[in-house]
């Protein structure tokens, strides 16, 4: 396992030494990152002299408020939060990103920086690519490029639907979603998490969510213990979710610009 910050190649990484053999078939392999996998064999081998592999361990900020975003991560494994802080220090979190996606949206949007900060808030890894490989890539206008933008788009609409979720529904439904967004995103049913935590990603008090914990534990759908929550009865959850987990949930990212791809080198 990987126990600094330090930058490795793909090549250094999958090289067959005793020193990196046993990453050879790691969970954090950069296909497990669902944008890297969608992309064909070509544009991907293009690609692995500038993959950089990463650790991302808990409160990492990966770039911070209005911070230059100069690379792009793509998360293996693990849980990115992008959370808005204000002057006075409150925080909520618009928006979360797994392996499905990507981090450092800015650096092809235009605008090179963003209001808010990206945090780890479950630990994993990550590879990182220079925004001036991505420049040639755009050029190109191939395949990376539609990935990405359909990602953003994706992203987008999680924004809204957790705004949305936010001012109308019970912190009850808003918790029971996050904990099942969370859920989505890890390859078991417990969550490394503390209350703290979770008010500080949905903006309210920590009681507020002690009490709901509390509540969830009687009924025997959760068991919490400090920074620990498992999941027991994922149906009970959903059922206390509101719909926007299920809208979330429904919407596939780049499942339509995959077909997209695939129709588009059928027809060359």
């Amino acid at each position: 396992m990987l126990l600094d910050h330090s930058p490795l190649t793909y090549r250094e990484l999958h090289t067959p030494s005793p020193k990196y053999a046993s990453a050879l078939y790691a969970p954090h392999a950069p296909k497990r990152n669902r944008i890297l996998a969608a992309l064909p064999a070509a544009d991907f081998e293009r690609l692995l002299p500038h993959l950089e592999a990463v650790e991302m361990p808990p409160g990492w900020v990966v770039h911070g408020a209005r911070q230059r975003q100069g690379r792009l991560y793509f998360p293996t494994e693990g849980i990115v939060a992008r959370l808005y802080e204000t002057e006075a220090g409150a925080t909520a979190a618009f928006a979360f990103t797994g392996d499905e996606g990507v981090i450092g949206v800015a650096s092809f949007l235009g605008g090179e920086s963003m209001p808010s900060q990206a945090v780890v808030i479950s630990p994993g890894f990550a590879y990182r690519l220079d925004t001036r490989v991505l420049t040639t890539e755009f050029e190109h206008d191939g395949p990376l490029p539609q990935l990405l933008l359909q990602y953003t788009q994706s992203l987008m609409a999680q924004t809204w639907q957790i705004a949305a979720c936010n001012g109308r529904h019970s912190l009850e439904q808003q918790v029971c979603r996050l904990i099942l967004s969370f859920l989505d995103r890890l390859p078991s049913n417990e969550l490394v998490m503390t209350q703290e935590l979770i008010s500080a990603m949905l903006g309210v008090r920590r009681e507020s969510i002690t009490e709901i914990a509390g509540m969830l534990q009687r009924a025997g759908e959760i068991h919490y213990r400090r920074g620990h929550i498992a999941v027991l009865d994922r149906s009970g959850l959903e059922v206390r979710a509101c719909e926007c987990y299920r809208a979330m949930r429904l919407d596939p990212p780049l499942l339509q610009v995959r077909r997209a791809i695939l129709g588009s080198l059928a027809r060359q």
